[in-house]
Order: C-alpha cells, then sequence, then structure tokens
C-alpha cells in the first residue's frame, strides 16, 4: 500500500515505517524539544515528521531554498541546536545535524509505541513574515492539530486507502499539513508537487496523470487552469477544497463546471488557528461579495466573532474584524509578548485572536471577506507583512531612505512593488539582490520604483493607497 509519491517514485508504508524507526532512533538519545527539520520534498522529510512526533517532540521546519540567513534567525530564535538535513551536503555546520538519507540501522522496533506527550506540547513552529523585520514563530500544539483533525472529519471528507491526495505546499506553510496529514491518517497515498517550479502545472499534471481523489490547492492555480479547463478530465476527483487567499467566485463557477462530481469547498484559517477553521461549500449559487467567495462557517471546534475598533462584537451585516477562539488557537507568538498584547484578548473569559482581515456576517450567518485591515497581504497563498520587506530595503540604504511596499492588482495576478523615496541612482539590481540575501522568493518585489518625495495624507502621514496608485 503505497504512501507517497514524489517526483514519480512510489514509497510504500512499509518504507515510510522503516525510515520513521531508523530516525526515530537517532533522535532517542538526543534530550532537546525542538528538533529542526530541512523540508526538502523526498521521503526522509515526511519521515522524519513522524519521528519527531512519535518522540514526542517537535519540528521547526528550514526551507532549502530560502536564505541561510534567515533560517539561522529561526534556529537562534528557537535555539534548536538539533537539525535533521536529508539533503547531500548541509548548509548546517556549525549545529548538530543529522543526515537522515545516510542513517541506516535496524527496523526491530518498528510497531513501537510513541512516546508518552502532552497536548499541550508543541507539535510544530511555522516561521511567518514579521513586522520588526524578523520572522515570528507560531508554535501549534498536539492537541490543536488534534482538534483540526476532529473538525477535518466533521466537515464530512471521509478519505480512504483507496483515495489519492494533492499536497503541492512547502512544509513551511501550514497547509502542508491539510494536505499530508488526514490522508496519512486514513491510509491513502499523497502526492507532492515538489519544491520550486510552477505548481499550478504541477498540480494539474498530478491530478492528470495519477487520477487524484482529493485536493487543497490555492485558489491561483485555478485562475490559471482557467483556459485549460476544457482539457480537464477529472471524474475520479471527490474532494476539492481551496484555501491561503480570496477565491473568485468566476474561477468557482469554472471549476464547479470542470469537476461537477466533486464537493467542492473554500476553507480559511490563519496560521494562528491550525491550518484551516472555516468552510464554505460552493454549489450553483454562491456567496459572496466583490466577486469573491464567501469563507463559510465555523467549523468544529472554532468559534468566530466581528468586533468594532473597541473590540466589541457588532451585529450581522456590519463590517469589523474577524476573530477567532477555540482549540485549534496557538498560545501565542515565539518569545513575543508585545505582539501577543496586540494580537490576543479577552472576551468573555475566552481568548480570542485577531485575525487582521475585515469581514461581515451575511444573514444566513456566513462569513463575507472583504479584505485585509493592515499591512499584511497574501500573495499565491502566502502572507507577506509589507514591513518587513520596507525594513530589509531600509537596511540597504543605511536606513538613511524611507521605503515602502504595496500589493498591486488583485488575486491571482497581484504582485509587489517596492517604492524608495529618491532619485533612481541605477542601484535598482544591487537592492534586489541584497533583498534576496535576506527574503524568500515570493517576497522579491517585481519592481522598484523611485520617487523623489512621497505623497503625505492629511495627517501628514506617508499616503501608502497613492503610493499605491503611482507605481501600478
Amino acid at each position: 500500500m503505497n504512501a507517497f509519491c514524489i517526483r514519480d517514485t512510489f514509497y510504500t508504508y512499509h518504507q515510510l515505517s522503516e525510515r520513521v524507526c531508523i530516525i526515530r532512533n537517532a533522535l532517542a538519545t538526543i534530550d532537546e524539544q525542538y528538533i529542526g527539520l530541512v523540508s526538502n520534498d523526498d521521503l526522509n522529510t515526511y519521515a522524519s515528521i513522524l519521528a519527531i512526533w512519535m518522540e514526542g517532540k517537535c519540528y521547526v521546519p528550514l526551507h532549502p531554498m530560502q536564505p541561510l540567513v534567515r533560517c539561522l534567525d529561526i534556529v537562534e530564535q528557537v535555539g534548536i541546536h538539533t537539525i535533521l538535513d536529508s539533503s547531500e551536503t548541509t548548509r548546517y555546520t556549525h549545529q548538530n545535524t543529522i543526515a537522515t538519507a545516510r542513517l541506516k540501522g535496524t527496523t526491530g522496533s518498528l510497531l513501537s509505541k510513541p512516546a508518552a506527550y502532552d497536548v499541550n506540547h508543541d507539535a510544530y513552529v511555522l516561521f511567518t513574515s514579521g513586522s520588526t523585520g524578523r520572522p515570528k514563530g507560531v508554535p501549534i500544539t498536539f492537541g490543536c492539530l488534534e482538534a483540526f483533525i476532529e473538525a477535518f472529519v466533521g466537515l464530512g471528507i471521509h478519505l480512504t486507502t483507496e483515495d489519492h491526495c494533492l499536497q503541492m505546499f512547502d512544509l513551511t506553510f501550514d497547509l502542508s499539513l491539510g494536505s499530508y496529514l488526514p490522508p496519512l491518517l486514513a491510509g491513502a497515498c499523497v502526492y507532492t508537487a515538489g519544491l520550486g517550479g510552477l505548481k499550478w502545472q504541477e498540480a494539474f499534471r498530478l491530478l492528470d496523470e495519477y487520477q487524484l481523489t482529493m485536493t487543497l490547492m490555492v485558489p491561483s492555480v485555478v485562475h490559471y487552469l482557467r483556459p485549460y479547463m476544457d482539457e480537464i478530465d477529472a471524474p475520479q476527483l471527490r474532494y476539492s477544497l481551496f484555501c491561503g487567499e480570496a477565491l473568485m467566485i468566476e474561477d468557482a463557477k469554472a471549476w464547479l463546471d470542470a469537476v461537477p462530481q466533486a464537493r467542492v469547498l473554500n476553507v480559511y484559517g490563519p496560521t494562528e488557528n491550525t491550518i484551516y477553521c472555516t468552510a464554505y461549500e460552493i454549489q450553483n449559487d454562491i456567496c459572496g461579495h466583490n466577486g469573491i467567495v464567501s469563507i463559510g462557517k465555523d467549523m468544529l471546534h472554532t468559534r468566530s466573532m466581528i468586533v468594532n475598533e473597541n473590540l466589541q462584537p457588532i451585529d450581522s451585516g456590519q463590517e469589523g474584524e474577524l476573530c477567532l477562539s477555540g482549540q485549534q488557537l496557538t498560545k501565542g507568538y515565539w518569545q513575543n509578548e508585545e505582539r501577543n498584547k496586540a494580537a490576543f484578548f479577552m472576551y468573555g473569559n475566552e481568548r480570542w485572536y485577531l485575525t487582521g482581515d475585515l469581514c461581515r456576517y451575511a444573514d444566513d450567518g456566513n462569513i463575507i471577506y472583504l479584505g485585509r485591515k493592515d499591512s499584511q497581504v497574501k500573495i499565491q497563498g502566502y502572507r507577506i507583512e509589507l514591513s518587513e520587506i520596507e525594513e530589509v530595503a531600509r537596511r540597504f540604504y543605511n536606513h538613511k531612505i524611507a521605503a515602502v511596499a504595496v500589493a498591486v492588482g488583485e488575486a491571482p495576478n497581484k504582485k509587489l512593488v517596492l517604492a524608495v523615496e529618491k532619485e533612481d541612482d541605477g542601484n535598482e539590481n544591487q537592492l534586489l539582490e541584497f533583498l534576496k540575501k535576506f527574503l524568500p522568493s515570493y517576497m522579491i518585489p517585481a519592481k522598484v520604483v523611485y520617487l523623489p518625495q512621497f505623497p503625505q495624507n492629511a495627517n501628514n502621514k506617508t499616503d501608502r493607497k497613492r503610493i499605491g496608485e503611482i507605481v501600478k
């Protein structure tokens, strides 16, 4: 029975179990709770996740294609000493790095029980874009993960050993867990799209060649597939989920026509509330606003509330900030009390998270997504803090020059533009190369625009909206 199909090679559950066992043996003597994991797309990396969990430990993914300085910052923040790396050669020469691909040993303890663990212990820590120029950590406990799995089952999605499920996300992105964990728990086979490349093309190829029965994709995949909708022949597709960015109603309609036999759901959730936590089942009469599909209603174990600027709940139909509470909610950002105070609050004896998403409730209780409240944007599913890009750009100019990052266009063609408050000095290429040293590829601006002076609003503040209009 196959567990994975990685780069067109199948791996059985027995092969997976063997690698888990061998990696567990290497971890057994390590008295550390947080283990770094280079997030390659191979069997040893997935086996490492399971081995770490079965030892009751927590994994912290480190992207192999992101700048080393960024990854080392994560290592430093968490205090990681041991890193599991399946790469042929490792970038981590000052840590206790275990080359998992080279590990050999017995599999006598193949069926040994997992170590005892506490539901309050962290299962993984993901780092997202941070406003200070440093990525911020979001720890998710085993209890949060269990609550998500129960909520997933509560959607009425019943996977079996016959299912073929898509996994198109990097392991540093929490939607990866929503893609590989439910299938593995059901004994299904996970088909990975790999690192880099055009994910939408690979997703289409896997759907077609391997008759996938379940997909979780970012909406931009469907947008790019629109010219090829007539070529899609996927009668075997049973469940099709979208998450990570706004799903356009017209794209949803086109996809619904292409896979009429499938249940199609638009799901939503920030990393802070474990993968996704609201769901809207898309049928012919689509609920939405400004061409964007509704994000639906609360899943099991999540409670939502829309509040005004005073953090008080508002009536249905009024616009406010979406807040989330429940068993999937993180205990807070990694060692960042200032950020925690800004993002979490108590109401009705419950702890709530301010998502930064502007929403309202429709008359039928569905949540209507209206846009972002702050400077965070989503591009192709990645959540980006614009101020992080600005901080690195200012660093290039020794903080003597102002910089504003804006997202222009509409999903899925949204792109980043960096505005610099100075005359064009011919250093655009050097600036972009500097940004690439500190930021992942999806945070690199598509272009740089030089403005002699930034426009100001009535409050004598930099007019970001006007800058966005100028640089389009």
